[in-house]
């Protein structure tokens, strides 16, 4: 996720490039996001969800500029070591060339366009894939390069964070729930009996242990997602989101909807935002996702559509929870409303495929995010030439990966929260600040060395720095909101 450049990958087609998309996008976050709709209000949840997804793809072609301008810097230092090697037998420029004016200039200054030669491939082409923090480090300076590890790191806390609290909770959930078809309107506490003198707070803690110790181990080694793999938890996850929209439909259509949503809560709006934010997240797996597509000409349209169509389902989803189910009984996650309500779905069966599904498509993701974050962790730290001693690299490493989301965990599984706080805080860091940088310094860093009339066939829509300027105020206004009513909220408390 934000190592330097790796293979491309077996590349496919757009298609399939908007399939994966769709896939990479739609996760977790959709899962809170019927609560947060129904705390905020329906006319302030659209507004304000159709107005993140626009950000958001803003912000993404911000990061498509950035590969390009990555991909261009790559191809001129490669071009720049070669003329080095060559210059005693066949350089291609004589000593006017790079006489400027009556002063010598560095191969590094001299525009990109001067040693194009006609037929020559584009140098905007992406080809090759840059991680994140590849072009980090290209773009930034070491301190900006600190901040982007940091904020990323962060996140990817959350995330480990979200994923320890899903787990232990629906499996608590469906152990202790009650599946007689009588409690659909039944909310239940921490504190209330599991099995005998268990809690179902304690419950939630055995699970959370056996969570830790089955899917821990793996944080010390390298893990990673099979295609097979993904395939399967992919089809879990569709099956599950269209029964849900479909049974809450049905649920309505027959007049059974328990739902009046309020139309506006500005209470819910911080939360909410937060949770947006972490729903639409995955500028930090573009260069994963965008290089392997084989034609990239309408890769724009590509991206457009696809928000659209989340947009569209995130909507229908959320609509369909907030007028199906009273506003006070949905659940944090929104697959616990199926399982013990009979009302809504009478297979026995297909409630528990509801309430374990997030068990199985988390379980298999926590142990790739974990990794993932160990290897942040190395590279905030790593020295030129220099080496981990074994302790450090096997042992300490791993652990400071894995205990801090536990203990959160442990202290709480309230995931709309946690869900809204990774979302608002680092969240923002990844989807708005770092591509508005990423963007700007990469044009300014590139200006000298491809030549003003050098055009990235791959930039942006949103091209004036007007644009850049206002992700950054909207995602420092944002964090200031958030902030506020966090502030206010447990002053009040």
């Amino acid at each position: 996720m934000a190592g330097g450049i790796t293979e491309t990958g077996e590349p496919y087609s757009p298609f399939v490039g908007l399939v994966y998309m769709f896939n990479l996008i739609v996760g977790t976050g959709a899962l809170t996001m019927p609560k947060a709709f129904a705390t905020a209000g329906w006319v302030v949840s659209l507004a304000l969800i159709s107005f993140l997804a626009f950000m958001s793809y803003m912000t993404t072609t911000f990061v498509i500029e950035a590969m390009a301008a990555a991909n261009a810097q790559l191809r001129w230092k490669r071009r720049e070591q070669e003329e080095v090697s060559n210059s005693d037998s066949s350089s291609d420029y004589s000593d006017d060339d790079v006489n400027i004016r009556g002063r010598s200039e560095s191969v590094e200054t001299r525009p990109i366009l001067s040693v194009q030669r006609v037929g020559s491939t584009d140098h905007f082409d992406i080809v090759e894939r840059v991680e994140m923090g590849q072009m980090a480090s290209m773009f930034f300076n070491k301190v900006g390069v600190n901040m982007f590890y940091i904020c990323l790191i962060v996140y990817l806390y959350g995330d480990l964070a979200i994923y320890a609290a899903a787990v232990p909770m629906s499996l608590m959930e469906v152990a202790c729930g009650n599946h007689s078809c009588s409690a659909g309107g039944v909310k239940y506490n921490d504190t209330d009996p599991c099995w005998g003198p268990v809690s179902r707070k304690d419950a939630y803690r055995v699970f959370l242990a056996v969570f830790t110790l089955l899917l821990g181990p793996f944080t010390f080694f390298n893990a990673q997602k099979t295609k097979y793999l993904q395939i399967l938890t992919s089809l879990m996850r569709w099956i599950a989101f269209t029964m849900m929209i479909i049974l809450a439909l049905i649920r309505i259509g027959k007049g059974h909807g328990e739902g009046h949503p309020q139309v506006a809560q500005l209470s819910g709006v911080p939360n909410l935002f937060g949770v947006c934010v972490y729903s639409f997240m995955c500028q930090h797996s573009l260069p994963s996702l965008i290089t392997p597509i084989s034609e990239k000409r309408r890769v724009g349209a590509l991206l457009l559509a696809d928000y659209v169509l989340i947009l569209g389902f995130y909507s229908l989803l959320s609509f369909t929870a907030i007028f199906c189910f009273d506003s006070s009984l949905l659940r944090d996650m929104y697959t616990l409303n199926f399982t013990d309500n009979c009302d809504v779905l009478g297979v026995a069966f297909l409630r528990y495929f509801l309430g374990l599904f997030p068990v199985f498509t988390i379980s298999t993701n926590f142990p790739i995010i974990a990794v993932t974050l160990r290897n942040n962790w190395k590279t905030l730290f790593h020295r030129d030439g220099g080496t981990y001693p074994w302790v450090v690299d096997r042992i300490v490493f791993p652990l400071i990966t894995l205990v801090p989301p536990i203990i959160v965990a442990f202290c709480t599984h309230d995931l709309e929260a946690l869900v809204g706080i990774t979302g608002a805080y680092a969240g923002t860091g990844i989807q708005y600040i770092i591509p508005a940088c990423l963007v700007y310094f990469s044009r300014r860093h590139l200006e000298p060395v491809v030549g003003r009339d050098a055009v990235n066939k791959h930039r942006s829509p949103f091209r004036h720095t007007f644009w850049v300027a206002f992700v950054v105020l909207w995602a420092t206004f944002c964090l200031m909101f958030v902030t506020a009513n966090i502030i206010l909220t447990e002053s009040k408390n």
